[in-house]
Order: structure tokens, then C-alpha cells, then sequence
């Protein structure tokens, strides 16, 4: 079911070509840049044709009436709506935990102060089709409503007969979204970028999605606010070792693959009994799941086992991956963390599965895929905000710099940034009337 690829014998650092998924092909990308180009132009008409087109519904209203939140909260089971808000609660204490801003800078007589001033409209996105996501609702939105955002959009495909399940209008009723959208894709993308006729342009956009909707992101960048990451795909790393029940380390890498295709699930080990014990325990697991079409969709095309000479060189073929999620099912996985480059988010030992970092452990499940978290990282408050500095400088603090900055305006050529020190300290050399 995995294939396997063996990099033993391989010296460490020499250059690494590892399979990964390709999901930013010239195809997909023409095709949103068109689908972007339809909404921009055509406004709600367009929105409601692509979402006949790729949904198969018509979608007349594309805004879901706050009534039908509140409703959907009270028709929630008890154990899903407490469930809902025990993860928003972790979600919320963690990122009030990170809200660091303002701070205050002094050196000499000049005084900077740091603060966060909040975007007015955040769009954010949660997947849907062949799963409903209300903890993607979540992640997002909360996130943004501790930054400060006045206003949170949401955008949700609709299901086949147009509506959204319960447990999304709860979770975006539990996180405080102010508009709910019915519409998904990168049109979704394309009308919180641009705006429609019922639908206001935002600020920012975030949120995870299959490769049209993470693409439709990256395009958008510059029009609207879009993270560095491209949250795309799911993605899992377990590195396992011989202590790892195999059951343990076969589920976690099938519980990223069962988000569907073009995702990508590697074990990756020195232990060959253990590659092939985990290896059985995938096949037997997958045979059994649920959603074994699914799954089977990312690990025929994403899905391998590699043997590797030891935890040294785990860790380099995972850093060269960079993936979005990377476990460490190893006995002592202390002794790798600190080795780890690139990757989303780690996982430690056998009782910190993927899954809890999906619904409850407090950051955001919203993670850099597709080789991105070489440079990206989890969402945050802080992709919601402007950090804005405010500069106060004493009359002192002014002769102390003022020879600084005119020596250095005047080798840039600026002769009045020269000139507007000079100004400040007597020593103008420009004649005015």
C-alpha cells in the first residue's frame, strides 16, 4: 500500500530528491486565475454559477441567516456542543497565552513603542465536501476574534442539497463569526478578496483547503492579506522506532491521509522489523476504515515507508520534507526535537498524536504544507494584526542621532533628510528666504 523507499548506505548530506506530491501544476493554477477572474468581474452572479457548476447547487442566498446558528446550537447533541466548546476554550487561552503587544523600546532619547492594531475584516475559510469541518471554524476564527478583528467572514461549501451541516453553524456560533457564507473553492476565496454585491471585501484570508482553494490563496496575495504558508493538503511525518506499538505509529499516519488526495504520509525509521510490522498494521487498518477511498487516494500518490541508517539521517530526510505535521514515535524523542529545522508542528512520544493538535491541544491545526514550513509557520494572532511602531525622540535624543542620520541621507544621495536634522539641531545649510 506504501511504497518504500530505502536511502540506507546514504551519506548524510548529500543531496536529497524525495517524491512529493505536485499540486501546483500549470493546469490548476490557469484554472483558478479564471476562476478568480469570473468572480471579480461578475460579482454574486459568478459566485452562484461556479458553485452550480462545481457543487451541483444552486445557491440563490449565499448568506446563512443568524437564526440558523443559534437554532443549530440548540439542536446540537450535548456531548458534540460540549466537545465544540472545550476546544474553543483551548484555542482561546492558548492565543491569549501568545498576545505579547504593546511593548516599549528605549535606548538613549529615543522611545519606540510597539502595538497591534487588528485588520477590520478577516475572511476565513474551513474545507468542506467529503468532510464537514467545524473544527477548521474554529481554529480560524478564534484566532482572529482574540486579535481583535471587529468583523469575522466565514466561507463553508455548501452540501449537496445547500445547506451546512449543524455542527458548522454551532462552531461558527461558538466562535463568534458574524457572517456565514454557503460557498467554497476559490470562488469563495476570490469574493472575500474582491467582494461581491452581498458579500464585502476583507482584509485578510486564512484557512486550510484542497490545492484550488490554497492556490486561489496564493494568487489573492497582495490583493488581501494571505499568510506566508500555503495551508494545503494534509501532511504527516512519523519518525517510529522498535518501542512504538505499530498500531499507534500505522493510525496517525492514516489519520492525515484520510483527508483525501494529494496529501502526503511518510514513516520514516532505522528499525526494518518495525518498518515492516507499522507497514502491516497501515494495510490492515485501511482495509477496515471508513473512509478507505480516501485514504487510499493519498497513499498511492503521497504514501511511503523509508528505511534510513539511523535518527540522524530521520531527521534529515524529514527536514528536507518540511512537513506539516511530524511525530516522534521514538523512545526518546527529547533527543531529536532540538534537531528538527523545518516542520509545522511536533508531535512528542506516543500519548501526542496528530489528532489532539487537530481538535484540542490549543494552536491552530491551520499549518504550512507543500514544503512551506521551511518558512511559514502555524496561523496565529499575529496574522490578523499590523504591528505599528510610534517613534518619540527628546530634543536630546535628536543631537545625539542627527550627524548619524545626515552623514548617511547624504551618501544616499537625500540631501533633505540631511537637511530636516539640520533643521532640528541649528546647523541648516540651506538658505531660505
Amino acid at each position: 500500500m506504501l511504497a518504500r523507499l530505502d536511502l540506507r548506505g546514504r551519506k548524510v548530506g548529500d543531496p536529497l530528491e524525495l517524491p512529493r506530491p505536485n499540486i501546483g501544476e500549470e493546469g490548476p493554477v490557469a484554472a483558478v486565475r479564471s476562476i478568480i477572474e469570473e468572480v471579480r468581474t461578475g460579482g454574486d452572479a459568478a459566485v452562484r454559477d461556479l458553485t452550480r457548476r462545481f457543487d451541483g447547487v444552486d445557491v440563490a442566498e449565499m448568506r446563512v441567516p443568524d437564526a440558523e446558528l443559534t437554532a443549530a446550537l440548540r439542536r446540537l447533541a450535548p456531548s458534540l456542543r460540549a466537545a465544540l466548546q472545550a476546544a474553543h476554550d483551548a484555542v482561546e487561552s492558548f492565543h491569549q497565552h501568545r498576545a505579547g503587544l504593546p511593548s516599549t523600546y528605549v535606548r538613549g532619547g529615543i522611545e519606540v513603542e510597539e502595538f497591534a492594531i487588528p485588520v477590520d475584516r478577516a475572511g476565513v475559510y474551513a474545507p468542506g465536501g467529503r468532510a464537514s469541518y467545524p473544527s477548521s471554524v474554529l481554529m480560524t476564527a478564534v484566532p482572529a476574534r482574540v486579535a481583535g478583528v471587529r468583523q469575522v467572514i466565514c466561507c463553508v461549501p455548501p452540501t449537496r442539497d445547500g445547506t451546512l451541516p449543524d455542527e458548522i453553524l454551532a462552531a461558527a456560533a461558538i466562535a463568534g463569526v458574524d457572517e456565514l457564507y454557503r460557498v467554497g473553492g476559490a470562488q469563495a476565496i476570490a469574493a472575500m478578496a474582491y467582494g461581491t454585491e452581498s458579500l464585502a471585501a476583507v482584509d485578510v484570508i486564512v484557512g486550510p483547503g484542497n490545492k484550488w482553494v490554497s492556490i486561489a490563496q496564493r494568487e489573492v496575495r497582495g490583493v488581501v492579506g494571505v499568510p506566508g504558508a500555503f495551508a494545503g493538503p494534509s501532511e504527516v511525518v512519523v519518525i517510529a522506532d522498535d518501542t512504538t506499538p505499530p498500531e499507534w505509529a500505522a493510525i496517525d499516519i492514516i489519520v492525515q491521509a484520510e483527508h483525501g488526495p494529494d496529501g502526503l504520509a511518510w514513516l520514516i525509521t532505522w528499525s526494518e522489523s518495525a518498518a515492516d510490522a507499522i507497514g502491516a498494521a497501515i494495510d490492515r487498518i485501511v482495509d477496515a476504515s471508513p473512509r478507505r477511498e480516501e485514504t487510499l487516494s493519498t497513499l498511492d500518490g503521497g504514501g511511503y515507508i523509508v528505511l534510513v541508517d539511523s535518527a540522524e539521517q530521520a531527521l534529515e530526510v524529514s527536514n528536507a520534507i518540511a512537513p506539516e505535521h511530524l511525530e516522534l514515535l521514538i523512545e526518546d524523542p527529547d533527543s531529536l526535537v532540538k534537531g528538527v529545522k523545518n516542520a509545522g508542528v511536533i508531535f512528542l512520544g506516543p500519548y501526542a498524536p496528530a489528532s489532539a493538535g487537530d481538535y484540542i491541544a490549543g494552536p491552530s491545526h491551520v499549518l504550512p504544507t507543500h514544503g512551506t514550513a521551511r518558512f511559514a509557520s502555524v496561523l496565529g494572532v499575529e496574522d490578523f494584526i499590523r504591528r505599528v511602531h510610534a517613534v518619540r525622540i527628546s530634543e536630546t535624543g535628536m543631537q545625539e542621532v542627527a550627524t548619524h542620520v545626515a552623514t548617511l541621507a547624504e551618501a544616499e544621495g537625500l540631501s533633505a533628510h540631511a537637511e530636516s536634522v539640520r533643521l532640528r539641531t541649528g546647523e541648516a545649510t540651506w538658505s531660505t528666504p
